[in-house]
């Protein structure tokens, strides 16, 4: 089997990173660090929001909250991560919870109730950032909702096949160029695009791509897209430079992977899970290659 060549593009390394790394002041708050509003976890799905959601606390967010695309929130509290904040989809959009970047999407479904919390999410997000992945790009694909999110910087994050759909080709089509998929997926929807796959293509609505070069194999296992968009937003929440945010994300999602790898966790088994811990630890002691092939 012939290994995937990444394409030609600037290189995202942790060299290229120093924002990730950058130590806090120590005259900060939960405040100084952003509130993530993490909208989706529809019926039978509510693990993908809850992903997302630990992903977003563990990698430094200050607050996480989940509104479920459900009539009730299945859980009064995580278990596993009781710091997190549980409502239902109507509750978070309707009240002023202070959310600084929303992401939206992870498990969120296909049914009204997902297209209707999207479409009041873009007009009530009054410019916070927003990452919109998983379902939700499958609605926007649809025309079950539209990308009328109004200002403020999007981010979608497309599988290959999700991309396909949003561009009305082929997986296949996609695959065969990723940086020109990635490319007119931004100037279509005017928002920064991470096209996910081995060598992760990131595109800002303007400007030059750029290519990730950390991940393996192990990161093709449900859940870790979500784990993605967590990290994502809560990057952005972080209010770290947009630039160094996204491409930081994606970087810090596969560097996990890597060091879950080197310590014999995957890549065969490796679950989305785990990634949010071992991220934790890069941010922290500030490790992991500065490049790879």
């Amino acid at each position: 089997m012939n290994t995937p060549v990444p394409p030609a593009g600037a290189k995202i390394d942790r060299a290229a990173l120093p924002a990730l790394f950058a130590p806090r002041g120590v005259d900060t708050h939960k405040g100084s660090f952003g509130t993530v509003g993490v909208l989706g976890g529809g019926p039978g799905m509510t693990g993908a929001a809850l992903l997302a959601a630990r992903a977003a606390l563990k990698t430094g967010a200050g607050k996480v909250l989940v509104g479920f695309a459900q009539e009730a929130p299945p859980l009064a509290c995580d278990p596993l991560q009781p710091e997190l904040m549980l409502r239902d989809a109507r509750s978070l959009l309707e009240e002023d919870w202070g959310v600084t970047v929303w992401v939206a999407g992870c498990g969120i479904g296909a049914g009204t109730l997902a297209a209707n919390a999207l479409s009041e999410l873009f007009v009530l997000r009054r410019g916070s950032p927003l990452v919109l992945d998983a379902d939700g790009l499958n609605l926007l694909a649809r025309g079950d909702i539209q990308p009328g999110w109004g200002p403020g910087p999007v981010v979608l994050t497309p599988h290959p096949a999700e991309a396909g759909r949003l561009l009305g080709a082929s997986t296949a089509d996609v695959q065969a160029d990723r940086p020109g998929a990635a490319r007119e997926l931004a100037g279509r929807y005017g928002a920064w695009i991470v096209l996910k796959g081995a060598g992760t293509v990131v595109c800002p609505p303007q400007g030059e791509l750029r290519i990730n070069t950390s991940g393996n194999p192990g990161l093709a296992t449900a859940g870790t897209g979500d784990v993605l968009a967590g990290m994502l937003g809560s990057l952005i929440a972080q209010n770290l430079p947009l630039d160094q945010a996204v491409a930081g994300a994606v970087w810090l999602h596969g560097a996990a992977a890597d060091a879950l790898v080197a310590q014999g966790i995957g890549p065969i088994g490796l679950t989305a899970g785990e990634l949010a811990d071992a991220a934790r630890g890069l941010r922290n002691t500030g490790r992991g290659p500065v490049s790879t092939p």
